[in-house]
C-alpha cells in the first residue's frame, strides 16, 4: 500500500509507531498502569482464595471472623497471623496469596526489627516509620497518582476545550472579556487559596481536584483558541455557514476536529505536571488525607528518616520513571501529528 492511501490518522499512527522509543514508552505505562488496576491481588494482606475443610471463601469480597478457620476469637481473621497460616497450610487445605502479602495500610507487628525496617525477604522493601510495607504503598500510591492525573488532564482539556472554543471562534467582544477574565482569575495565587481550604476543611482528593482543575485550563484554552481563530477564517467554515449549519454544528462537526492536534500533543504532558502536582502538595501536606497511600507522603517519610534510603530512593525512582514515560510519549505524539513528518 502506498504512502498516499493511508489515512491522516493512520499515517500519524506509523510516525507515532517508527518512534520506538515513545512507543515502547506507551506498552510500559499502560502495563504499569494495568497491573497498579489491580493492585488488590497483587499486594493484599488478605489471600485471593482460600480452601478450607471442603469451602471455599473469599476474603477479598468478605470478611470471615477467625473462628471461621479455627481460631478462638470471632473478630475478623488476621491472615498474617502465623497460627492462621498454618491453619491454612494443614490437610487439604489451601490458599492462593498475593504476590506481596501486605495491602497500603497493613502494620506488620510482626518484623523483628524496629521501624523503619530495611528491606527483607518479609518486607522487600522494607517498612516505613509507621510499620507499613513500602512496596504495597508504592504500587497503590502509583495507581492514585495515575488515576488523578488522568481525571486532572480530562476535566482541564474539557474547561480549556470550551474556553478556546468560544473565544477562537466567536472572536471580537467574547474573545476580549474572555482574555481580560483569565488575567484576572490567574493572578489568583492558588497555593494561598489551597492553604485556606486545608485550613477550613478536612484534606480531601475531590477538593483538591477542583482547585487544580479550575486554575490548570488556561494554558490550554491558549492553543485551542488559536487553532479556532486560525480554522474559522478557512473555506469549509464558511461553506458550512453557507449550508445554514448553526455555529454549534460547525464547531462540533468541523473546526473542533481540526483544532484538536496541540490538545492530543500535550496530554502526556498535562499528565506528568498533574503527577508532580499531587506529589508536592502531599509532600507539603495539603494533599490527600494521611492515611492515603501517596509517593508524596513517602518523600516526606524519607526527608525524616535519612537514614532509612529504602522509603526514599524507590519512590524518588517510580516518580521519575513516570514521568520519563510520560515525556516521551508526548515526545513521539508531538512528532506523530507534525504534518511535516513524512
Amino acid at each position: 500500500m502506498s504512502a498516499t492511501s493511508y489515512s491522516p490518522g493512520q499515517r500519524a499512527w506509523l510516525r507515532f509507531k517508527a518512534n520506538r522509543r515513545g512507543f515502547l514508552s506507551l506498552w510500559i505505562f499502560a502495563l504499569l498502569f494495568v497491573l497498579s488496576l489491580a493492585a488488590e491481588l497483587l499486594s493484599n494482606d488478605r489471600p485471593v482464595m482460600i480452601r478450607y475443610e471442603g469451602q471455599w471463601y473469599s476474603p477479598l469480597l468478605y470478611d470471615y471472623p477467625e473462628t471461621t478457620f479455627g481460631g478462638d476469637f470471632r473478630t475478623r481473621a488476621d491472615y498474617l497471623d502465623p497460627f492462621l497460616r498454618e491453619q491454612l497450610g494443614k490437610d487439604a487445605n489451601w490458599a492462593i496469596w498475593p504476590l506481596n502479602d501486605y495491602r497500603f495500610d497493613t502494620i506488620n507487628y510482626f518484623s523483628p526489627s524496629p521501624n523503619p525496617a530495611a528491606p527483607s525477604p518479609v518486607n522487600l522493601l522494607g517498612t516505613d516509620d509507621r510499620g507499613r510495607d513500602v512496596l504495597a504503598r508504592l504500587i497503590y500510591g502509583f495507581r492514585i497518582s495515575v488515576l488523578f492525573g488522568l481525571a486532572l488532564t480530562m476535566l482541564g482539556v474539557l474547561i480549556g476545550v470550551i474556553a478556546g472554543a468560544v473565544q477562537g471562534y466567536f472572536g471580537g467582544r467574547t474573545d476580549l472579556a474572555f482574555q481580560r477574565f483569565i488575567e484576572v482569575w490567574s493572578s489568583v495565587p492558588e497555593l494561598y487559596l489551597l492553604l485556606i481550604l486545608a485550613s477550613i476543611f478536612e484534606p480531601s482528593i475531590w477538593i483538591l481536584l477542583t482547585i487544580l482543575a479550575i486554575f490548570g485550563w488556561m494554558g490550554l484554552s491558549d492553543y485551542v483558541r488559536a487553532e479556532f481563530l486560525r480554522n474559522r477564517t478557512l473555506e469549509y467554515v464558511t461553506a458550512a455557514r453557507a449550508l445554514g449549519l448553526s455555529n454549534l454544528q460547525i464547531i462540533w462537526r468541523h473546526v473542533l476536529p481540526n483544532s484538536l492536534t496541540p490538545v492530543i500533543a500535550f496530554l502526556p504532558f498535562r499528565m506528568s505536571a498533574a503527577i508532580v502536582a499531587l506529589t508536592s502538595l502531599d509532600f507539603l501536606g495539603l494533599g490527600v488525607p494521611p492515611t492515603t497511600p501517596s509517593l508524596g507522603e513517602l518523600l516526606a517519610q524519607g526527608k525524616e528518616n535519612l537514614d532509612a534510603w529504602w522509603i526514599s530512593l524507590p519512590t524518588f525512582g517510580v516518580l521519575v520513571g513516570t514521568l520519563m514515560l510520560l515525556i516521551f510519549i508526548g515526545e513521539a505524539l508531538r512528532d506523530a501529528l507534525d504534518t511535516r513528518q513524512g
